[in-house]
């Protein structure tokens, strides 16, 4: 049985509050934008949203229910999307709230949508063209259309910022669930996440977010389990040991024990294969579990290129000498870093480095001029995660997921902007927090690229 592709849509959070303060002026008439939206090249339909363009309200002709706008603003866009292959977008405002398309946006859909595949040079785009509503709440509900004029509703709509929103076609409520309640895992069970890492707090979270509900989950680590691992990985056991079992195997069959309902996606590879990373691409939200550098620096550049919320844990225990020559603690630490697309990176922020990717590189296939080099004080030694504090890897792991929440279901008192970054330490007993303000944009890694090639911008991810 073939089971037909999902149709999605996303787009930031800067562009949907962009959006929604045009479509919703005050006035309480009708106003419309253009879309542009480049197609990830996956197995689901998943358009992001390029740019956009406003129409201006002097422009058209604007009622509570009619909008009538100039058709040079779509000759316009078919003149830039043609060029890259891109889908277009009709968005127009609601300000009644009524959740459907009205008699009058099907006939306009049929003259103008037609038009747009009339005018257009060339294969139609993979994605269609289409059109959407926007309510006085900023939920969006939108339909595309394939060269034959053939509609479909776009199954799910999201919006990846400060919160993540998710609409989906058919549901009665715009609202998101509450927290912790049924309905939350009931709404989790329609997401798909990816863990990258599998091991320390890598299976921690897993754990909590397979429990929680979601209703797919992928795994990727090429590691194996070892006997210095049972201090640490949740799941795992001595016969797994012996056997050297594959971690993504040891704990995709632990979730089947207890989870009848889930579909579980394994890779056993390093995140930086062609396999994991569009295997990774094809998630909701992606959680960055790994102790390396070029992990985190290939979840970075997934986040952005296919426009996934990223959650980012890391540990820490650093040390001190004390007078007598002994090692003391000078520190326990964990960090929790919120990643959103168009938003600051993990590189922005000093997670990885140039240095610290360099570093990685060396160890890997010049240890011996990693080794001099580190030696003469060329390259700051990469920081030590905790390899066996199974209560600090806990701690830091159920800070990830409970971020997850608060963005997903917002349950928090306080702006989730001004919680980019967590850091806790626990020798001192503080806890700090950033916003997403406080960290500088760089605008290295290009956002809503998806699969084109080469994959992530990276020769060494080739086809």
């Amino acid at each position: 049985m073939t089971i037909d592709p999902r149709t999605l849509l996303t787009m930031t959070g800067g562009q949907h509050r962009q959006l929604h303060s045009h479509l919703f002026p005050g006035d309480g008439l009708e106003a419309a934008a253009v879309l542009l939206c480049r197609d990830a090249g996956l197995s689901d339909r998943k358009l992001m949203v390029l740019d956009l363009t406003l129409v201006p309200h002097d422009q058209c002709r604007r009622s509570p229910y009619l909008l009538v706008w100039p058709g040079q603003f779509i000759a316009d866009a078919i003149n830039v999307a043609e060029e890259d292959g891109l889908s277009i977008i009709l968005l127009h405002s609601h300000p009644g709230g009524f959740r459907q398309f009205s008699d009058l946006d099907n006939e306009s859909d049929a003259q103008v949508i037609a038009s747009i595949f009339a005018g257009w040079a060339g294969a139609s785009p993979r994605g269609g063209h289409g059109s959407a509503i926007m309510m006085p709440d900023g939920e969006v509900i939108g339909r595309i259309y394939d060269d034959r004029h053939q509609c479909r509703a776009i199954d799910t709509i999201s919006v990846v910022g400060d919160e993540m929103r998710f609409w989906r076609n058919g549901c009665e409520s715009s609202e998101a669930p509450m927290a912790f309640g049924a309905d939350m895992t009931c709404e989790l069970g329609k997401l798909h996440t990816c863990i990258i890492g599998v091991s320390g707090t890598g299976s921690i979270v897993a754990e909590q977010l397979a429990r929680m509900g979601f209703g797919k989950m992928t795994l990727i680590d090429y590691d194996r389990v070892e006997g210095k691992n049972l201090n640490r990985i949740l799941n795992s056991t001595l016969s797994d040991a012996s056997s050297n079992a594959r971690k993504v195997d040891m704990f995709a069959k632990a979730i089947r024990g207890y989870r009848a309902d889930i579909e579980v996606v394994i890779v056993g590879q390093t995140i930086a294969s062609r396999d994991a990373v569009l295997t990774a691409a094809e998630a909701d939200v992606i959680f960055s579990c790994v102790d390396s550098s070029e992990g985190r620096h290939i979840a970075d550049r997934i986040a952005q290129a296919f426009m996934i919320p990223l959650f980012d844990v890391g540990v820490s225990i650093p040390t001190r000498k004390r007078p007598d020559g002994h090692t003391a603690i000078a520190e326990v630490i964990g960090r929790v870093d919120y990643i959103q697309p168009s938003g600051s990176t993990l590189g922005d922020r000093g997670v990885y480095t140039a240095a610290s990717l360099r570093a990685e590189y060396l160890a890997r296939v010049a240890p011996e001029t990693y080794a001099s080099q580190l030696d003469d004080g060329y390259i700051k030694g990469a920081v030590e995660e905790a390899p066996s504090v199974i209560a600090l890897n806990m701690r830091a792991a159920s800070a990830a997921v409970l971020e997850f929440v608060a963005r997903a279901f917002p349950f928090r008192h306080g702006r989730n902007s001004e919680q980019a970054r967590s850091i806790f330490a626990l020798a001192d007993g503080d806890e700090d927090r950033f916003g997403e303000a406080d960290f500088p944009r760089g605008g290295i890694l290009e956002v809503a690229v998806g699969a084109r090639e080469p994959l992530l911008g990276l020769p060494d991810l080739g086809a």
